[in-house]
């Protein structure tokens, strides 16, 4: 596991709200977890919402840098100090929301700020979902799932999974009592390192 990002006693949890709304059921549903956190680890609540981004711009090929601003450095040292990342995000045509989207898609900046070393320091973070929806077969955020699955996996993190609730109307996921069930020891579990499919089949990272 790489030795920049402890667990343990030494842990510290990022949670990015994604949701078009505040105060939103998958909002509801993240606290609900992390109420149950131990009270000496460290939370910071981000919504990007209020942290607005940029559409991100792909600068890999280009001569000039692309200039970082003040709320993509904020997330970015954010992301970076924190060994547990929860992406919060409703689901959205069964996938993550514009706002989540768009903080992931400038992970793909971030890996080439020259210095920063991104894919080596997220490397055994772990990486957490959490997620309302409409309906209530909960099989229908798998691809938010895999989304999740896989960006941790190309850097080496650990994947915990996805927290699901069923609600609509604000405040309705309180009555999924399952959910709320699962989110009084949803970051209690051992996270696994994130695979691929294809690597399921081979030693572990």
């Amino acid at each position: 596991m790489n030795p920049d990002s402890p667990r343990g006693a030494d842990r510290s949890f990022l949670f990015v709200l994604g949701s078009s709304r505040p105060d939103g059921n998958t909002e509801v549903l993240a606290r609900a977890a992390a109420a149950q956190l131990p009270a000496d680890v460290p939370q910071r609540w981000v919504d990007l919402n209020r942290l607005a981004l940029p559409d991100f711009q792909d600068g890999r090929h280009e001569t000039a840098s692309w200039p970082a601003g003040e709320n993509e450095e904020t997330l970015r040292q954010a992301t970076l100090a924190a060994t547990d990342i929860v992406i919060a995000s409703p689901l959205y045509w069964y996938s993550l929301s514009a706002q989540t989207k768009r903080y992931l898609d400038y992970w793909s900046g971030w890996l080439n700020v020259p210095g920063s070393d991104f894919k080596r320091r997220m490397a055994g973070r772990t990486l957490w979902g959490v997620t309302a929806m409409a309906h209530e077969e909960q099989g229908v955020a798998d691809g938010l799932a895999t989304t999740l699955n896989h960006s941790a996996a190309y850097l080496r993190m650990r994947f915990g999974g996805v927290l699901t609730g069923t609600g609509s109307r604000p405040g309705r996921v309180r009555a999924d009592e399952q959910a709320m069930i699962r989110a009084k020891t949803f970051f209690q579990r051992e996270a696994p390192f994130a695979r691929f499919p294809y690597e399921e089949d081979s030693p572990e990272v």
